[in-house]
């Protein structure tokens, strides 16, 4: 991977013998692979710096504490996959966007599973990290499915579904895109093609949504 110099001297850094650090991107992507891997507090500053190839003081200096460098970690890895995903098209049926809204998310998790393991390590936990998560990425992503969900109560062909239920309904099958390991021993192919990874996502959003359907089965009888 590339690598720069700091392209101006700070105040307390060495000056024109600084060690060159990697560039940017690979900063936030080791970061999110330590953090994925060990969790947040498992991962030390002393690990970070280690990992990512940077003095011990690297990241208070640039980003200044260990729970700032986590939360660019975030905003680079879900920024970038909270843009990929769809958004409700009023041309499709309601049940289809939600299809489609669900697929794209399983899709986009599969894209890069260490944010899913990172994920993971917050949900257990009640920290300021998990209210950042749900503020800034989960709760917008979940509004949106409401805002057609509804649509489709209105319409008698659900039943209300609480937020809190609606999440575990759609979030936890997405481990069936990112536990490649677990999946290979069950019959999936590896490596998998983007058509396979594609059906997939698509089969386990016909369980979600054709479930979550069902809801309102008997309405209006």
């Amino acid at each position: 991977m590339g690598a720069t110099a700091e392209s101006a001297r700070r105040p307390g850094r060495p000056g024109a013998h600084t060690p060159a650090v990697p560039e940017e991107q690979s900063i936030l992507r080791r970061g999110l692979e330590a953090f994925a891997e060990l969790g947040y507090d498992h991962a030390s500053a002393r690990e970070l710096a280690r990992r990512l190839g940077v003095s011990h003081n690297f990241i208070n200096d640039r980003y200044g504490s260990k729970a700032a460098f986590w939360r660019a970690v975030v905003d680079a890895a879900l920024g970038a996959q909270v843009a990929k995903l769809p958004q409700p098209d009023p041309a499709l049926d309601e049940a289809e966007q939600l299809r489609q809204m669900v697929t794209g998310f399983y899709l986009t998790a599969a894209n890069d599973p260490l944010v899913g393991r990172l994920f993971v390590n917050e949900f257990t936990l009640d920290t300021e990290r998990l209210d950042y998560l749900y503020e800034n990425y989960l709760g917008p992503i979940l509004q949106t499915l409401v805002s057609v969900i509804d649509k489709l109560v209105a319409a008698g062909r659900m039943t209300p579904v609480p937020i809190d239920v609606l999440f575990f309904a759609v979030i936890p099958p997405v481990s069936g895109m990112v536990e490649t390991p677990l999946a290979r021993r069950m019959g999936r192919p590896d490596p998998e093609s983007p058509q396979q990874l594609t059906a997939t996502a698509e089969a386990l959003a016909n369980l979600v949504v054709n479930g979550l359907l069902a809801t309102g089965s008997g309405t209006g009888r």
